[in-house]
């Protein structure tokens, strides 16, 4: 079964086509490396719910939008080595967290394996 790495993260409005510019360029590299999806989806019909929803996870702020990101790969040993290789690819060095088009310390990710797939 197929691995996912899922994102969400509040994005300034002002900086949602520089975040979309970082993610192409991320998602070209993940993609050389054998990623075999990679997906960046923009909030369209994401109310605040009372006790959760995509906003209240990540604190999002008035003038700030949710993306909803993942990552597919074959396997977590390929999510592993790709992501590994990625992130030390010299296209994405200097990337610094703090001058980053989103706050990253409001971002929620983690991997999943896929249980369900029809």
């Amino acid at each position: 079964m197929p691995y996912v790495d899922g994102f969400i993260v509040a994005v300034p409005k002002k900086n949602v086509d520089a975040y979309k510019r970082l993610a192409r360029k991320a998602g070209k590299i993940w993609k050389e490396f054998g990623a075999l999806e990679f997906k960046e989806c923009i909030a369209d019909d994401v109310k605040k719910g009372k006790l959760t929803s995509f906003p209240r996870s990540v604190k999002m702020k008035p003038n700030e939008t949710v993306f909803f990101s993942y990552i597919v790969y074959k396997s977590r040993k390929d999510r592993d080595r790709i992501s590994a290789k990625a992130m030390k690819d010299k296209r994405l060095a200097g990337m610094d967290m703090k001058n980053m088009p989103f706050d990253a310390k409001r971002m929620i990710y983690g991997g999943f394996k896929v249980s369900v797939d029809v």
